[in-house]
């Protein structure tokens, strides 16, 4: 009978490890598609508010000195310092920003400075199917 007595050891079976396993696995393949889409929508809002912000100190630039900017480098400068850097667009640097020039006025007057408003150097496409290029 010496056989069948049990030893007094604690520990896990390979079959109660294997259900651990595999619920540790479901809940990372539930996990990781969500955490990758808050990572997007988090890089979205923060070239939202970008644009927001570049929109917005062109316009008190423009208010300001009567002009538009003539680089966004302008909008840096320590003399008026609109801007204490320039913002890093959705694609990682400083120098993808596109600037566009403001519109002509249709009673053919003269406008100055050149750059009216900004949009993003990405050809990638936003989570609304719009580029980001074309917010």
């Amino acid at each position: 009978m010496r056989f069948f007595r049990r030893l007094n050891k604690t520990g896990f079976t390979l079959i109660e490890l294997m259900i651990v396993m595999s619920v540790i696995g479901i809940l990372a393949s539930i996990v990781a598609p969500n955490y990758k889409w808050s990572l997007i929508r988090a890089r979205e809002s923060v070239l939202r508010e970008n644009l927001y912000n570049f929109r917005s100190t062109i316009d008190q630039y423009y208010a300001d000195n009567g002009k538009y900017p003539d680089s966004l480098d302008e909008l840096t400068k320590p003399e008026k310092q609109y801007l204490r850097e320039i913002p890093k667009d959705i694609t990682g640097t400083k120098d993808t920003w596109v600037p566009l020039a403001p519109p002509v006025p249709q009673d053919g007057g003269e406008v100055k400075g050149s750059v009216y408003d900004v949009h993003s150097g990405s050809d990638l496409v936003g989570s609304d199917g719009k580029p980001y290029n074309e917010w």
